[in-house]
């Protein structure tokens, strides 16, 4: 029976109006609502999705890696073009030989670590960090290139996207982030029609001229066949000719990126995961080697010329002559001036800023695996609103912002930088691979088991001893042209992973429970900190007794006499019955004396604790905070850093602060009695506080020490 009314009254409903801000609003309209963490698994891929995720970076690649061959041969005069069907099919034998090797990985090792988890496991933590770091590097390099090189193909059309040329480029970059923020699975639907699209375009473009050609016996001339082009080294010994086709044939591999990607997604892949990433390896190496030897062969049967500088190489042509991407100038000999041309550049475009894709896949599941061996911040391991790794996606897209900025957007200028790191870790992962092998056929006694992983072995082993003769290629060809700053980087990058890791080993160690039983503080001390006698304070001294500690003392600084002396004078005119303790400040200094005074209680008891409660304001424009809350800030900042001192902030909401979403709840119950915690009302912040042995406002003072200090 409650007021006699024989009934309970009725619950008080409380409304609450949440606000959503801007921010918010467009977040969501961007990346889509929040996925629960169990809808992981609607986020895995079939092979038809995984095809254009993982592999539209090697499948691209065929748009830059043969202007780079041609360009690179150019070097040495037209004549030179005959060696690049050669250049190649041995970029292809190498082709060949990774994917065949990266699907003995992907059956080894599913988890996802890739060339990371195989070198670390095999080879121990120096090496996995090595590839690591290579990695990283070469992810950053994929999204800077390809997307320079989409540019480059659209510009090729359009002179309006080569004039604004890197504007265009960052642009493309975060409308790749955005996509991908949304999630994996959506960005890979929309993903996969541009891909297939390409791949019809160019195998299409292909035998379209393959049959104009060879059936129809049309004279296919590409718009440059008929130039006339100089050698920049009219005389070049049999050994410099031999190093130029190996620069040639080290650019040419920039069509391998992309390979390794796939073993770093596995965990993408819906089940039989290994098998599906397998199949998946093998479709991008044929699809690959089909386009770039097609591209080449036509090259050759229509007279294209590719010049690395036109204007001292071209002796006979238009002065205004713009230089066309491969891909474009094929499209022009075989289709001509018509819309079909506008579709072989548009889809060439269009792929290349796709295949950045592979590394926006690729960067934050390896980042993800770094961090949880914390080797990377651990902001690194977690999943955004749509389950995606959205903080190593947002760092990629900066990270290549700032390549494309720094080199203009010029592919040329980039792909110097690129494939190292991929090289080293396709021979460092190999090689792991052999020792994996040797580990399983030393414990193997089936004898149809060990005949498979003798052939894997030997795989690995024909592809570790090939890989690692190519990056010995890269290094010695493209050291001084611009290799040294991808080499740095991946220096840098591995020596702050080992810094990282070591501090994250120090932390841990440090807050390692000790054994045995934990030692409890003797006593706790409670100070409260007091800049006038108002609401705020009150509400402190309330929470501060209600915490029952071994001693309580308000505090306050002596800065401007005539202002201690009234909080002095309202103290007592309120009766509160906790000392207020007066400190002399001559130099007008707040947060220093209050430093003193904690350490003066710390040093009379070490085994003690000390409570610092800080009445702060809680406001709800951030002008407000300009102009509130700097000295508790400033005091909380170096409390903080006081052994065996605990930091307590007292909130006390202003009226604008109820315009924050919960805030107007806490404004709704602040219209009710006025209570402190635990049930104390104000009005017993004024009477001593006791327990049954002592009186917290009079507490006995510890020897050697007045609780209330100097005065």
């Amino acid at each position: 029976m409650i007021g006699g009314s024989g009934r309970p009254p009725a619950p008080a409903v409380v409304r609450l109006a949440v606000v959503a801000r801007p921010i918010s609003l467009l977040k969501r309209l961007l990346l889509g609502r929040p996925f629960r963490s169990d809808r992981l698994q609607h986020t895995l891929l079939p092979k038809r999705i995984a095809l254009p995720v993982f592999a539209s970076d090697a499948l691209s690649s065929v748009a830059y890696a043969p202007d780079e061959i041609l360009l690179t041969l150019s070097i040495a005069g037209a004549s030179a073009y005959l060696f690049s069907p050669w250049v190649a099919l041995a970029v292809v034998v190498v082709m060949l030989t990774v994917v065949a090797s990266y699907r003995q990985n992907v059956h080894a090792y599913p988890s996802g670590g890739g060339d990371y988890e195989v070198a670390t496991v095999n080879l121990g933590r120096r090496a996995g960090l090595a590839v690591a770091s290579a990695l990283l590097v070469d992810y950053v390099l994929t999204v800077a290139v390809s997307v320079s090189s989409g540019v480059a193909n659209l510009g090729s059309v359009l002179p309006f996207v080569s004039a604004h040329r890197v504007l265009i480029a960052v642009g493309a970059v975060l409308l790749l982030t955005a996509v991908n923020l949304r999630g994996l699975r959506e960005s890979g639907t929309a993903f996969a029609i541009p891909t297939y699209g390409f791949m019809i375009v160019i195998i299409g473009m292909i035998l379209t001229g393959l049959v104009r050609i060879f059936v129809l016996g049309h004279d296919l001339r590409a718009p440059s066949a008929d130039l006339v082009v100089s050698a920049e080294h009219a005389d070049l010994t049999a050994f410099a000719m031999v190093f130029l086709l190996l620069r040639a044939f080290s650019s040419g591999c920039a069509a391998l990126t992309g390979v390794e990607a796939i073993s770093n997604g596995v965990p993408a892949f819906k089940p039989p995961k290994s098998r599906n990433a397998a199949t998946t390896l093998l479709l991008l190496g044929l699809v690959a080697i089909t386009m770039i030897m097609g591209i080449i062969w036509l090259s050759r049967l229509t007279g294209l010329q590719f010049m690395e500088n036109p204007a001292r190489q071209l002796h006979s042509g238009p002065a205004d002559y713009v230089q066309k991407t491969v891909t474009v100038q094929l499209g022009q000999a075989i289709f001509g001036d018509n819309v079909l041309l506008f579709v072989v550049a548009g889809v060439t475009a269009l792929i290349l800023f796709l295949a950045a894709n592979t590394a926006f896949n690729g960067f934050p599941v390896l980042g993800s695996i770094l961090a949880q061996d914390r080797y990377l911040p651990r902001q690194l391991h977690t999943r955004g609103d749509r389950l995606a790794f959205s903080n190593g996606i947002v760092f990629l897209a900066v990270a290549a912002s700032l390549l494309i900025v720094a080199f203009q957007a010029e592919v040329t200028r980039l792909i110097q930088l690129y494939i190292v790191g991929v090289f080293v870790s396709f021979t460092l992962s190999q090689a792991g691979m052999i020792r994996h092998w040797n580990r399983m056929l030393r414990t193997e006694r089936d004898p149809a088991a060990r005949r498979r992983m003798i052939r894997s072995r030997g795989i690995n082993a024909f592809g570790m001893g090939l890989t690692g003769t190519v990056l010995v290629v890269v290094l010695i060809t493209k050291f001084l042209l611009g290799a040294w700053i991808a080499i740095a980087a991946m220096a840098l990058l591995y020596a702050m992973m080992v810094g990282i890791h070591r501090h994250y080993d120090r932390v841990a160690a440090e807050l390692a429970p000790p054994e045995g039983r934990p030692v409890l503080p003797a006593r706790n001390h409670a100070i409260v900190l007091v800049s006038k006698v108002h609401q705020p304070t009150l509400r402190a001294v309330a929470y501060a007794k209600a915490t029952r500690p071994d001693t309580l003392t308000a505090l306050t600084v002596n800065v401007d006499e005539s202002d201690t002396r009234a909080v002095q004078a309202d103290w007592e005119r309120h009766g509160i019955k906790v000392p207020l303790t007066i400190i002399d400040s001559p130099y007008r200094e707040i947060t220093r004396p209050i430093l003193d005074f904690v350490a003066s209680v710390r040093r009379e008891s070490p085994r003690d604790v000390v409570t610092v409660f800080i009445p702060e304001y809680v406001v709800g424009h951030w002008w407000e905070n300009l102009l509130h809350n700097q000295s508790a800030l400033r005091i909380k900042g170096r409390l903080l850093f006081e052994p065996g001192v605990m930091v307590t902030s007292v909130p006390w909401q202003l009226e604008s602060s109820a315009r924050k979403n919960l805030d107007r709840f806490d404004a709704t119950l602040r219209r009710g009695p006025a209570r402190g915690p635990r049930g104390l009302s104000l009005d017993e912040v004024m009477v001593p506080s006791r327990r049954p042995d002592r009186d917290v406002g009079d507490p006995p003072p510890a020897p050697g020490h007045d609780p209330a200090g100097p005065r």
